[in-house]
Order: C-alpha cells, then structure tokens, then sequence
C-alpha cells in the first residue's frame, strides 16, 4: 500500500503527514514524539487522540513534516494533518473522527494590531493629568 498525504493546519503552523501501514512509529522533523515534545504530556496525547479513538496506534506508521508557528500550535495542525490522513486512509474513521472535532480546522488567528493601540485591542495607560 502506497503512503497518504494530508495536511494540517492551525494558525499559521503547517503540518505535512505521510501515513502508511505499519507497527505505530512516529517521525516528526525527524524526531521520535517524545524527542520533538519532551515533557508536554498534555500536548503529546493531543497529537496521539486521533490515532487513539480510531484505534489505529499500534498499526499505522506517521511521516510529518511540521513548519510554522509555535510547538503547540504545529501540535495542533500535526493532529489535525493525522486525522485527515485517517480519513483518506479509510473512510469510515469519519464518523469515528467527526464527533471529537478532529476533522474541522481551528479558525481562531491572532488579531492584527491596530495604529494607536498597543496591541490589537489594548489601548496605551490612561493619564489624568
């Protein structure tokens, strides 16, 4: 069987999987999940859930390649790239996936700054006199 490509994305981080039959490896960056993580458990079972609920951790290696953004976020858009992979894979894990939101793409961004403001909404400290 041949290797599936998806994306995924959350912010402006980027998360290029390949996904093929395997025995439950991970390779990120060309790192191990526990290298490329250290010790953010919660942020490690967040990447590993769709793999978890569609019961596929034990037999399908993961490729991913992971740009942008801040490690949590590429975290984020990683789990989101190995759910679509899933689904491509095998179309009944969508109704598996769909349930946990694992298949819709976060939307929230960073809000743009303002002029006059000294970040998007806060405003400079007011003077009396």
């Amino acid at each position: 069987m041949a290797k599936i490509y998806a994306t995924g994305r959350r912010k402006s981080a980027i998360a290029k999987v390949w996904l093929e039959v395997g025995k439950g490896e991970m390779d990120i960056n060309g790192l191990s999940l526990d290298v490329w993580l250290g010790g953010h458990e919660a942020i490690k079972k967040r990447v590993k859930q769709p793999l978890e609920v569609s019961k596929q951790l034990e037999s399908v290696n993961i490729k991913a390649t992971t740009l942008g953004g801040g490690y949590s976020a590429q975290a984020d858009a990683l789990r989101h790239g190995i759910s679509r992979a899933l689904v491509n894979y095998d179309e009944q894990f969508r109704a598996v996936l769909k349930p946990f939101g694992l298949l819709t793409r976060d939307a929230r961004r960073v809000e743009r700054k303002k002029y006059g403001r000294k970040k998007a909404r806060r405003s400079g400290q007011f003077s009396k006199r």
